[in-house]
C-alpha cells in the first residue's frame, strides 16, 4: 500500500497508550514496537510480508525472512523468535511452497532466532514473511530519532533492488541467483550490532518500501533536523541506470515520489539528476540501514562495516534546518 493511502487509513484510528513501558509505538513512525519488560530487557516486535520479488522460491523465502528480521536489527536488537506468515494459492505446487518455507527457515536460523511455526491462508497470490520478536537492553535501543546537526549519514547497502526485481520480472536478467542484488537482499543487517560497543549510533532505520527518501524523511522528522545527501556517494547496482532508461521501474517508486518529493530538492549540481530522481524513491527489499553517527566516528564505523562484508558508504550529513532532503 502506498504511503499516502496508509496515512489516510491510520489517521482515524487511536493507537495511543498510557503504558510507561511502551518505549516506541506507532506514533513514532519507527521500525518496530518496543516494550520494556524490566530494567534489563525490552521486547522488539515487528512483522513484514510481501509478494514474490524473485522467481526462485527458495531465494524469495530467504529474502522475505531477511527483510522481516531487518527491523529488529535497525532497533539495535537481536532476533529471538519468529512465526511464518503465509498466503498461498491452492493451485500452487506443494514443492514451491516447501522451498519458500525452507528459505525462510534457513535464514531465520542464520540470525540465531527460533522459527516456531506460523499461520497460512489461501490467497490468489503468494505472500510470505515473518512476525519477529527481538530483545535488547532498553539503553541499547536505537530509534530513528536522535540525529543531530553535524552528524554523518551512513547507508550500509547499495540501492536499486526494486528496479532490479522489476527487470527480473520482465525477463531482462538471467542467472539471478549469482547477481549482487540478490546477494544483497539475502544479507542480514546484523553488522550494526558490531558498532554498538565502540561507536555512538544516534539513530537508525532500514530502507525498505518507502525508499531512501521516505525512510530518511522519517528519520529527519523524528530528529528535527535536515540532511544534505551526497548524490555522487550513493551506491547502486551496475545495471540500474540502463533499466531506468528502459522504464523498468516499480509502481511503488512513482507512489513514493508523489508522496515525498515535496520535501526533497535535487540541486542543479547533483550528478545524474534523472538517475537520482528515480533511485532515491526506489522501494527496497531487505535494503540497507541508515545510520547517524558523530562526524568523527563515521569513517571508522564505515570501515568496520566494510570489513564485515557490507557495501557501506557515508552518503550525507545532517543539518540545522527544517526536516527535508537536499541532494547535492
Amino acid at each position: 500500500m502506498g504511503p499516502e493511502d496508509l496515512a489516510e487509513i491510520l489517521a482515524g484510528l487511536d493507537f495511543s497508550s498510557d503504558d510507561e513501558d511502551l518505549l516506541i509505538s506507532l506514533a513514532d513512525s519507527d521500525d518496530a514496537l518496543v516494550y520494556r519488560l524490566n530494567e534489563g530487557q525490552a521486547l522488539i516486535k515487528s512483522l513484514d510480508f510481501f509478494t514474490p520479488v524473485l522467481d526462485d522460491p527458495y531465494l524469495y523465502g530467504q529474502a522475505a525472512a531477511a527483510n522481516s528480521l531487518s527491523d529488529i536489527y535497525a532497533m539495535g536488537g537481536r532476533p529471538m523468535l519468529a512465526l511464518n506468515i503465509c498466503c498461498f494459492p491452492g493451485s500452487l505446487e506443494k514443492e514451491v511452497l516447501q522451498e519458500i518455507l525452507k528459505g525462510g527457515v534457513e535464514k531465520t536460523k542464520e540470525s540465531g532466532a527460533i522459527l516456531g511455526g506460523g499461520h497460512t491462508v489461501e490467497d490468489d497470490e503468494p505472500k510470505y514473511g515473518l512476525s519477529v520478536v527481538g530483545t535488547a537492553p532498553p539503553e541499547d535501543i536505537i530509534s530513528n530519532g536522535g540525529a543531530e546537526p553535524g552528524d554523518k549519514l551512513i547507508l550500509t547497502k547499495q540501492l536499486g533492488t526494486g528496479i532490479m526485481a522489476t527487470a527480473l520480472k520482465a525477463d531482462m536478467i538471467e542467472g539471478a541467483a549469482d547477481r549482487e542484488f540478490v546477494r544483497s537482499m539475502l544479507r542480514l543487517n546484523e553488522a550494526v550490532l558490531e558498532l554498538r560497543d565502540d561507536f555512538a549510533v544516534k539513530a537508525a532505520t532500514d530502507v525498505t518500501g518507502f525508499g531512501l527518501a521516505g525512510h530518511l524523511l522519517e528519520m529527519l522528522n523524528a530528529s528535527g533536523v535536515g540532511c544534505r545527501v551526497f548524490g555522487d556517494k550513493l551506491s547502486y547496482f551496475a545495471e540500474v541506470p540502463r533499466f531506468i532508461n528502459m522504464g523498468l521501474v516499480p509502481g511503488g517508486l512513482h507512489k513514493n515520489r508523489d508522496t515525498f518529493s515535496s520535501s526533497v530538492e535535487i540541486t542543479d549540481n547533483a550528478s545524474a539528476e534523472m538517475l537520482l530522481n528515480d533511485l532515491i524513491y526506489d522501494p527496497q527489499t531487505s535494503g540497507g540501514l541508515l545510520l547517524a553517527l558523530p562526524a568523527g566516528q563515521a569513517e571508522s564505523a564505515r570501515d568496520l562495516l566494510l570489513d564485515a562484508g557490507e557495501t557501506a558508504r557515508i552518503i550525507g550529513r545532517f543539518t540545522d534546518s527544517e526536516p527535508g532532503i537536499v541532494v547535492e
